[in-house]
């Protein structure tokens, strides 16, 4: 192979991957100085001269005229005076030789090993290149089709044919994908595993939410609404606070548009998650409030060294501030950063014959007990009017463990 087809045919890959020229020069030059390096020893007295678009290439190799007897013939940068008159008869000692290397003299074996080298470094930067475009992007909303259904993860392509991953804890349980399908989702992380990009892709990340509200309600892609915390349970529900810089505008009522037109292509798009917006507020009592919504509490009580807060509400606001499966406390606790526990505010509506979980202790370990107040249910009838399977469903007891407290419960009243 000619040093000019070597050159065209990198030439051509190279632009190929969109390699720049300054950039395809500099990895000729560096191949081809290790060629010289791993046959001479060195590559410090020579020049290597490339045109990339004439596909020509010079190597001239530099080196001092000295006597046949001085010490220095052995040298990198030195020729006796008896080589230097083989190349030009009326050489003197003290001048220089430059003489030209062909690609040819390192042999066939050598050059083609260089032009796989060449070949891969093209692909290893084409990998570096991927990784820094998508390293930039972490966090941005990107929309790519389905390639591959994997039973972990499912394959993507986006416009330019690169691999992306979006792993099964990074998908919407709901969510079902078939192939050639468009998906939207925002760019997690991107790591390099054995020298190749992998672009992590999440449909759960609170992140992903927040970008699809900037592109339904421009007020936040403009700045005039502020996203100030989101918190989701995927697919299930989502709690997000919002707070306005200009007082003209009501940032809960921009977020979800008229009849709920802006937030509805939200909704969709997360399989139907339910989106509970909130007005975002300084003042920590009334934020708890809100993030308790739909549920209207009778007061509470703020713990700010254990960061607990102790709610009280009517018993017919209890299982609203609970939700299904205790999705709408327990992302309230995580909107406001801290431990809610619900009881029950009974003033008005006393039942001298209903008795208080805490009566229970030298029956019930404490840690049982506790677990039943952290869903609303301090006393012994607020349980007893739930089935065992409501129980097991809204605690993290066991069945056993559930059925052993309602039979110690029901003999209090028997």
């Amino acid at each position: 192979m000619t040093s000019g087809l070597l050159i065209e045919s990198f030439a051509d890959f190279a632009r190929s991957k969109n390699i720049d020229r300054p950039t395809m020069i500099a990895i000729l030059e560096e191949v081809f100085r290790t060629m010289i390096r791993k046959k001479y020893g060195t590559d410090e007295n020579f020049d290597v001269i490339i045109n990339a678009e004439s596909g020509d290439l010079e190597m001239w190799r530099t080196r001092e005229i000295v006597d046949d007897d001085s010490e220095d013939i052995w040298d990198f940068d030195k020729i006796p005076l008896a080589d230097a008159r083989k190349i030009q008869d009326d050489f003197e000692v003290g001048e220089q030789v430059a003489e030209e290397v062909k690609l040819e003299d390192f042999g066939r074996r050598v050059v083609q090993t260089a032009r796989q080298t060449l070949i891969q470094k093209i692909k290893d930067m084409e990998k570096e290149i991927l990784y820094q475009k998508y390293k930039d992007q972490v966090g941005d909303l990107l929309g790519a089709e389905v390639y591959q259904l994997l039973k972990h993860e499912i394959i993507l392509i986006d416009q330019e044919g690169n691999e992306l991953s979006l792993p099964r804890t990074e998908q919407i349980p709901k969510d079902r994908y078939r192939k050639g399908e468009s998906v939207k989702a925002v760019i997690k992380s991107v790591d390099m595993n054995n020298g190749t990009p992998k672009i992590i892709l999440s449909r759960t990340s609170p992140v992903f939410l927040e970008r699809l509200f900037e592109i339904e309600v421009p007020e936040i892609y403009d700045g005039l609404i502020s996203i100030r915390k989101i918190v989701r349970e995927p697919g299930e529900r989502a709690k997000v606070a919002v707070e306005s810089y200009d007082d003209r505008i009501d940032p809960v009522g921009a977020c979800v548009g008229m009849k709920g037109s802006r937030i509805h292509g939200i909704v969709r798009e997360l399989g139907n998650e339910n989106i509970d917006v909130i007005n975002y507020t300084e003042n920590l009592e009334l934020l708890i409030s809100r993030s308790l919504s739909p549920a209207k509490l009778s007061s509470m009580q703020i713990d700010h060294d254990t960061r607990r807060v102790s709610v009280f509400l009517k018993p017919d606001q209890v299982s609203l501030a609970i939700g299904k499966g205790g999705q709408n406390i327990k992302l309230a606790g995580r909107l406001v950063d801290m431990e809610i526990d619900v009881f029950r505010d009974n003033e008005g509506h006393e039942d001298d014959e209903d008795v208080d979980l805490m009566e229970f202790s030298d029956e019930i370990d404490e840690w049982m007990i506790l677990e039943l107040r952290k869903v609303g249910l301090d006393t012994a009838k607020s349980v007893l009017t739930l089935s065992k399977e409501e129980l097991v469903r809204r605690t993290d007891l066991e069945e056993d463990t559930v059925e052993e407290i309602l039979n110690i419960l029901k003999q209090e009243f028997e």
